[in-house]
């Protein structure tokens, strides 16, 4: 028999379970089983077991009803079998992550030449003035007694410093592991149990569970076929063999965990679970519950979270490339060179001094003091070089990507690679399925052609001849998965359920239309009784069922594209209801009169068609199909309507302001799609765009060998609006050839959805990939970078917004940040370099680097995108990360704060009338005028990064200040905490306490950079696609946070940048 079924007992009843007694199977034989393939498979089934259903028996299951769903019996089965899970890895402790931030080698620098201060502080020479400046000065005696206290704070900051990073990777670490959560509870498979077919979490599938599998699965655990219909499997992700194999029970029963169904469908019994499966033993024996971050062996969740470490691969391809490199070794080598240049003058200018100037010889009781100088010095230069680098770049990255994906949870954006975030704010084309994105997926007759009558209702069943009527009902009843069902509404009023593909779905409400029923035709003809199942794919376009009759012969029910279905009818039902003749003038005829309008209304079309083969004739071969898929007899065509969505509309003309081209590829007929995009205003009337079918478009861009032209698709694509009819390689060669392309004035970042299995090679392609929630397989969600939960392309636009926000977002920080980082560096490199100290002390500059850091990355980067976000043209994918306006910005700021800065530190105590702090001997007390110098610096940060606000040039900095919660509290917290520290911070901050006058003036100096924002804001000329003043390339954050080499750096870039790396 060429269907694969299994016999069972009439009447079997759910099998209850024995609970006192054990299964007729152990675990280690279905192992066993489970390792052998084909032949071999199935004659140990025979050997030993008789048959699967003596297995279904042995398991105490029916492979009709499934399990009870009895609670003690499932506890029974996670005993005996084990669970479908891997056991997590234990999350790393708080002090497992405290250890982990103090292994930076920077870090541990730090900490010993803290050390060493601390230890000579307590050593003072006998010899009084014997080593001259370096050890007098100090007025107050108390002082120097109290020099251990600088040596004690930076200990204690890098305490406070490590506590914070630990800190921040925990709840990060938390955070993922919550999305990771997410993903896993939106996986689920169905099963039967106690008759009726459920949905159950994948970790809660046991064995003995019959599962139903059909096209697109990814499958969750072992099992052994019981039933199968044309049923392909992808097997590569287990043998690396990529050729598709046919599963039978004759041949080959076996399926695997983490294999995809390819084509057709069928029900399985479980046989094993968890690490008892195929794939599981396989993750044991690469030790992937100790070493790898996997929760669920479940292959869907496996492979979503293998997907999801690909956004590591990513990043790490992004530091290979060559502008991302020089930048970082200009960036870094920048710094180290400052730094270097810091000690070598400071040793110098103290060496020159002491024993040239003052003409002071090297006594050994002073050695301890001038090594505390050189510690000193070492320390400083050392504080050059932490701030050096926007070591708060990798924070802001991954808090902006965790806050964006949470809040994208809420506009039905499951996001599974972050950088995905970032990707949509470049992206320049969407290429959109039509079904279930721009339309509302519930699909409906609404025209129909029976009888020689074309009905622009759907008929009264009086209408209809009896005879074609039940070929109709039979036809469509039959030829539909059995999964596909119209269920009652949930609430009273509201519309039915439709449950399964939506094409089907409509056919059915089609036989409920006609006062029939399919339910009693099923249950007459079990879905065992079918005997051979072709089911849909791309190539095929139509999907038949054959029966075989009593008197021996076979009857073929088939549906499918109405022109391609039509093309293989010889025959046509007429009003009478016999079959006549159907000649190729009468199809043309047909598609002219009936089709084409059809499809004009925006309806797609389907022909439903039958053939019968006479017992004499013998048994066909089933394996031929072009043979066996003619000389059809046509029953009716009808026309679905699947209404566009009233969103959808002013979603695609917002994506058109944000200069997005959104283009239609679906596998429609041509004026089914020239209608539906029409009305979508995807073409608009009286513009130059084509639409063309998938036979044509490879007509225009092969040549005469066949093979694709980039030349040739680049005169295609710019003006392609609609492609019609296409197959899933059409849909991958075209989101290549644009992303290939590059002619025009960037090149293109494009974004793609898909729910089928064959849509994988595209969304895999892209550099965004949309799948959907709930038509989309498993595998085109696995293929994917971001799920769409609701199927709506409205929820596309808001992913554009939010990474356009996200861009922004992090732009803003690494506007502000830099801008510290220059001045920062500057200051303390020339102050010391003329002072013989840093005006900002390695305490402060922590403060700087780490506080003001996190604090400023979690204001900046959690701005909330608004609207205003669409008015701009995109980004472009290889334009520069930091724009002209943005380095107008860094370097104008920089300047008027280094004026400011300057001015006060060879001059401020002229202007405040203070005593001056330069040239202060070693522990000499903390001075008003560096004081002063410090609480400027800060103050004018703080008004800066209200500046940082708007990177656009635009005027109104305070703009939508109040809708961000987050910013305003941490300014507002930054300069309490910044009072507490210059009021009290006393020797550990080198503070001392400023007057009511000396703040108001710091204050009216940061307010200051207010002012000068405005002077500032002349016109640059833009750098960017369609102008904006901003761009990046594709994944360009991403890029600019791990672009720095890997040793020795900041300990804050280090350990952001690795939580960015593993948690991604």
């Amino acid at each position: 028999m060429a269907n694969n079924i299994v016999d069972h007992p009439p009447g079997n009843s759910v099998a209850e379970g024995n609970h006192d007694g054990d299964f007729g199977v152990s675990m280690e034989d279905l192992k066993n089983i489970m390792e052998l393939r084909s032949s071999e498979a199935v004659t140990m089934i025979q050997e030993k077991f008789g048959d699967v259903q003596s297995i279904c028996r042995r398991l105490k299951t029916s492979p009709i009803e499934g399990l009870s769903g009895n609670p003690v019996d499932l506890e029974k089965r996670h005993a005996t079998f084990g669970k479908n899970l891997i056991p997590p890895k234990k999350a790393k402790t708080f002090l497992q992550l405290v250890w982990e931030a103090l292994q930076d080698v920077t870090l541990i620098i730090l900490e010993v030449a803290a050390i060493i201060s601390l230890g000579l502080s307590f050593y003072h020479p006998p010899g009084g003035d014997a080593c001259g400046q370096a050890a007098g000065g100090v007025e107050d005696e108390g002082e120097a007694q109290a020099g251990w206290i600088e040596g004690a704070a930076i200990l204690f900051s890098v305490i406070i410093v490590v506590l914070v990073t630990a800190f921040n990777d925990w709840s990060k670490e938390k955070q993922f592991r919550g999305l990771q959560s997410r993903i896993e509870q939106e996986q689920k498979f169905t099963v039967i149990r106690k008759g009726q077919v459920i949905q159950i979490p994948v970790a809660e599938i046991v064995v003995g569970d019959i599962a139903q599998i059909k096209y697109g699965d990814l499958l969750p655990a072992d099992g052994i076929l019981i039933q199968g219909n044309d049923l392909k499997i992808d097997e590569s992700s287990l043998t690396g063999e990529s050729d598709h194999v046919r599963k039978s029970l004759e041949k080959d029963p076996m399926l695997l965990s983490g294999t995809h169904v390819m084509e057709g469908s069928g029900r399985m019994v479980v046989s094993a679970v968890g690490l008892n499966s195929q794939t599981g033993i396989i993750f044991t024996l690469l030790g992937a519950s100790e070493h790898d971050e996997e929760k669920k062996l479940h292959p869907n969740q496996r492979d979503l979270r293998t997907r999801s470490s690909q956004a590591v691969v990513k990043i790490r391809q992004q530091q290979k490339q060559e502008s991302a490199q020089k930048r970082a070794l200009c960036l870094f080598s920048t710094g180290l060179f400052m730094s270097a240049m810091t000690v070598i003058i400071l040793i110098l200018y103290f060496v020159i001094n002491t024993f040239l100037v003052q003409n002071l010889s090297w006594v050994a009781e002073c050695t301890p003091i001038y090594i505390q100088y050189f510690v000193k010095f070492f320390i400083i230069g050392v504080t050059v070089l932490v701030v050096a680098v926007p070591e708060g770049l990798p924070l802001a990255v991954t808090i902006s990507l965790a806050y964006s994906v949470k809040k994208m949870m809420k506009d039905n954006n499951l996001v599974r690679h972050l950088d995905a975030c970032e990707t949509m704010g470049n992206a320049t084309a969407i290429c959109s399925d039509k079904t279930g994105t721009l339309t509302m997926n519930r699909m409906t007759v609404v025209q129909a052609y029976i009888g020689d009558t074309h009905y622009k209702t759907v008929p009264e069943p009086e209408a209809i001849k009896p005879e074609t009527l039940e070929m109709l009902v039979n036809s469509i009843s039959i030829n539909s998965a059995y999964t596909t069902k119209i269920l009652p509404p949930e609430k009273e009023g509201g519309l039915p359920r439709h449950v399964g593909n939506k094409t089907e779905c409509a056919l059915l409400g089609l036989v409920l239309g006609l006062k029939r029923d399919y339910q009693p035709i099923r249950d007459e003809i079990p879905e065992e009784m079918l005997y051979k199942v072709y089911t849909f794919n791309s190539s095929r376009k139509s999907m038949s069922t054959v029966l075989k009759n009593a008197d021996g012969g076979f009857r073929m029910y088939s549906k499918g594209a109405s022109e391609i279905v039509l093309r293989k009818c010889s025959h046509i039902l007429d009003a009478q209801g016999q079959p006549r003749v159907f000649k190729m003038k009468d199809r043309d005829e047909m598609v002219r009169k009936v089709i084409e309008p059809m499809a004009c209304d925006g309806l797609r079309t389907i022909c439903v068609a039958y053939r019968d083969f006479p017992a004499e004739a013998g048994e066909p071969n089933w394996d031929n199909e072009n043979d066996i898929l003619d000389n059809l007899t046509c029953i009716v065509v009808v026309g679905i309507e699947d209404p566009v969505r009233p969103e959808v509309p002013e979603a695609i003309a917002k994506c058109q302001r944000a200069g997005i081209d959104v283009r239609m590829v679906t596998g429609d007929n041509i004026n089914t799609a020239r209608a539906i995009a029409t009305k979508c205003g995807i073409l608009q009337p009286g513009e130059e765009f084509l639409c063309l079918e998938g036979k044509e478009f490879n007509q225009q861009i092969r040549n005469d060998k066949g093979e694709v032209e980039q030349e040739r698709l680049d005169k295609v694509w710019p003006k392609l609006r609609v492609l019609a009819r296409s197959s899933p390689t059409d849909k991958h060669t075209l989101v290549k050839g644009i992303i290939d392309s590059t002619v025009g004035e960037t090149r293109q970042v494009v974004a793609v959805t898909g729910d089928g299995t064959n849509d994988g090679p595209a969304l895999k392609k892209a550099d965004v990939g949309f799948a959907m929630g709930i038509a989309g397989t498993d595998v085109a969600k696995e293929a994917s970078d971001i799920i769409l939960t609701d199927d709506n392309f409205t929820s596309i636009v808001k992913a554009v917004m939010w990474g356009r926000n996200v861009y922004d977002s992090i732009s803003k920080f690494l506007q502000f940040q830099l801008t510290v980082n220059v001045v920062a560096v500057i200051v303390a490199f020339t102050g010391a370099c003329i002072t013989q100290d840093s005006p900002l002390k390695a305490v402060q500059m922590l403060w700087v680097n780490l506080i003001m850091d996190t604090l400023a990355s979690l204001a900046l980067a959690t701005e909330p995108p608004t609207e205003s976000l669409l008015l701009r043209r995109p980004y472009g994918r290889d334009k520069p990360l930091i724009s002209r306006t943005m380095m107008k910005n860094i370097l104008g700021h920089a300047v008027f704060q280094l004026i400011i800065i300057f001015t006060l530190l060879f001059a401020g105590e002229v202007l405040f009338d203070i005593d001056s702090g330069r040239n202060a001997p070693l522990h000499s007390p903390p001075s008003e005028h560096y004081t002063i110098v410090f609480n400027v610096f800060v103050m004018m940060q703080l008004f800066n990064e209200i500046n940082a606000r708007k990177i656009h040039g635009e005027r109104n900095v305070f703009e939508g200040i109040y809708r961000n919660p987050i910013f305003c509290s941490v300014v507002l917290g930054t300069f309490a905490l910044q009072i507490i520290i210059v009021q009290f911070g006393g020797k550990p901050f080198s503070c001392t306490a400023l007057t009511i006058d000396q703040w108001l003036w710091c204050i009216f100096i940061g307010i200051g950079e207010l002012l000068w924002g405005q002077v500032s804001l002349f016109p640059v000329k833009s750098d960017c696609v369609g102008g904006g003043g901003r761009c990046g390339g594709k994944k360009g954050l991403l890029r600019a946070a791990v672009m720095f080499p890997s040793q020795p750096l900041p300990w804050q870039l280090l350990l952001h940048m690795k939580a960015v790396s593993n948690k991604v």
